[in-house]
């Protein structure tokens, strides 16, 4: 007996009652997924590549005091309420903007994502946030003000 027939023998469970996508539309939105989001260990690894500079501008959206208490290094603090099109004068306008808050428990970076996509600039969103960054063994920077 095979595997393929052991499986289809079986009952259905939660995860297989509702069939799988085809293949051709799986590759679709997987591959479009990455155009909405990255990860901590994306990220993490553009900013450690001391041979180039970071291709984007990562932007912690949680208030000035969580930024203080702990951010990931060389992330600005920009709280996604006050991200307004004068707030981002300094960037070229094709800038891509990653935006990050807590972590999967908050939606402050997707607050952010809008309203950046609202001014229409280029933008994703650091899936995980702070908590996916400690997940992953990174280190933050701590006890400096925003800027």
């Amino acid at each position: 007996m095979t595997v393929q027939t052991q499986l289809s023998s079986q009952p259905s469970s939660f995860v297989s009652e509702i069939p799988a996508a085809a293949s051709a539309d799986a590759l679709a939105h997987f591959g479009a997924s990455l155009a909405f989001e990255t990860d901590c260990w994306d990220v993490h690894a553009t900013l450690a590549d001391r041979s180039r500079p970071p291709d984007f501008v990562l932007l912690d959206v949680r208030g000035p005091a969580l930024y203080a208490v702990g951010h990931v290094p060389g992330a600005v603090n920009l709280p996604h309420g006050k991200i307004v099109a004068s707030k981002l004068d300094a960037y070229a306008p094709d800038t891509l903007f990653v935006t990050y808050c807590a972590g999967p428990h908050c939606n402050g970076a997707t607050r952010g994502a809008i309203r950046l996509a609202r001014l229409g600039r280029p933008v994703k969103v650091m899936i995980g946030g702070i908590t996916g960054w400690l997940d992953e063994g990174f280190e933050l920077e701590r006890g400096i003000e925003p800027g």
